[in-house]
């Protein structure tokens, strides 16, 4: 038996947190970089402080979502005072527990006329 917590254990996540996991879902990242792509990918909706990004990926790193990376990109493309960041192989099972959760409220509020959308 275990005593490491399943993914659903995080839920709901904080959307914070989904979107950094979205973030780094494909590609390790720098905080910066995290802050750009949720800003594009949110269309603007969701821009994230300094603040609250490191506070996240703070808790993120403790919950075993992420992991601080050693690689680096090449010299002439990196600034060394930047940490970046990589998604785990639990951050990614959490993150699939969330877009799981996530649906299925979609399709509750679909079913109840709240969305558009068949269910």
């Amino acid at each position: 038996m275990t005593d490491t917590p399943g993914p659903e254990a995080l839920l709901p996540l904080p959307p914070a947190t989904f979107h950094i996991l979205l973030a780094v879902a494909v590609d390790d990242r720098h905080g910066y970089a995290i802050i750009q792509d949720v800003a594009a990918r949110t269309a603007g909706e969701l821009k994230l402080s300094a603040g609250t990004l490191y506070r996240s990926i703070q808790r993120m790193l403790e919950q075993g979502l992420v992991v601080e990376t050693q690689d680096r990109p090449a010299p002439e493309l990196d600034d060394e005072r930047r940490r970046y960041y990589r998604i785990t192989p639990f951050g990614a099972a959490v993150a699939r527990a969330e877009a799981r959760r996530l649906t299925l409220l979609v399709k509750m509020a679909r079913d109840r006329g709240f969305a558009a959308g068949t269910a």
